[in-house]
């Protein structure tokens, strides 16, 4: 399985069709992580601020019709996260039928990312 993050309103918004976020069109590919742990590592370094509830699809690489390639985060990792680690990044639509399952985020008190349930 890869992760993606997404706000659960945005992730809701498109039910009838595959789910293609803004970073698409600007990247050119749709962001993943390769695990739980460097997943709550980028929502704590990028989504603090994002709308919330914020959650993590867990996706199937096999069920996506896009290509999905594992690649170095440019220009680094974020802070937790060890250099060397590849990122799976999906270059097209996410098809819902590679989803597997939608966890939630967890947050403490001040406001870090501390588990998905």
């Amino acid at each position: 399985m890869i992760y993606h993050v997404v706000p659960l309103a945005e992730w809701n918004a498109g039910r009838g069709r595959p789910y293609a976020p803004d970073s698409l069109t600007r990247d050119g590919f749709v962001h993943c992580s390769p695990d739980e742990e460097t997943t709550l590592a980028v929502v704590n370094a990028f989504y603090r601020g994002a709308p919330r509830p914020l959650v993590a699809l867990l996706l199937d690489e096999d069920r996506l019709t896009a290509r999905c390639v594992w690649e170095a985060a440019e220009p680094a990792p974020p802070p937790g996260v060890a250099g060397g680690t590849l990122f799976p990044h999906v270059f097209g639509p996410v098809d819902r039928a590679a989803v597997q399952r939608v966890l939630e985020v967890r947050w403490d008190d001040e406001g870090r990312a501390t588990g998905l349930f």
